[in-house]
């Protein structure tokens, strides 16, 4: 079991480094690396293996940007440098809100339920199972079919979502008071 969680702590950490260079070329100036990924660099130091293998480590990375269209390679002045796309721009404000609805949803409960409610048609299904996996990956519980509940205020992510998958009004939020036998989900959510 010790190799699966070393592994498993290796892969969240070159996620970490992803997202940290990913910032990095977001913002102009190398110096401001700290502000946006501030343990970048604690980070580094603790990346399993040779330390003085970080360029070939940061060119990974990058390539691997690069291949995803979040990241491309502009030469200026006989130098390559990397410039973030707007795909980059998009992932990279997602994760910014990811973090913070992290941290909205230890917050006290107000006895509400956010509730989404989709009908994306049958030929944009690769659409609907992507909303499908992102809103678990939020903590969304599915009620029924198309419907998934989350007890905290989570209005600005829903939004970058619809934005990001292009469903606008098949996709909507919605505030209820009061879902009839909802102890399973109070459970589930450790609101009792």
């Amino acid at each position: 079991m010790g190799k699966l969680e070393n592994e498993a702590r290796y892969e969240r950490r070159k996620g970490y480094l992803q997202q940290a260079l990913l910032a990095a070329v977001a913002i102009p100036g190398l110096l401001l690396v700290a502000t946006a990924a501030p343990n970048v660099l604690q980070l580094i130091e603790r990346l399993p293996g040779n330390k003085y293998k970080f360029n070939y480590r940061m060119k990974s990375v990058a390539s691997r940007l690069a291949q995803r269209k979040l990241v491309r390679f502009v030469e200026r002045n006989g130098r390559k440098y990397m410039e973030i796309t707007e795909a980059g721009r998009q992932v990279l404000e997602m994760e910014q809100q990811k973090r913070t609805f992290e941290k909205r949803s230890r917050r006290r409960w107000d006895k509400r339920w956010r509730m989404i409610i989709f009908d994306i048609p049958e030929k944009y299904r690769a659409t609907r199972s992507r909303l499908r996996v992102m809103l678990r990956s939020l903590g969304f519980v599915q009620l029924q079919g198309s419907v998934w509940v989350y007890p905290h205020d989570c209005e600005e992510v829903i939004a970058l979502l619809k934005s990001e998958l292009r469903v606008g009004a098949s996709v909507l939020y919605t505030i209820v008071e009061k879902i009839e036998n909802d102890a399973a989900l109070k459970d589930h959510f450790g609101l009792r």
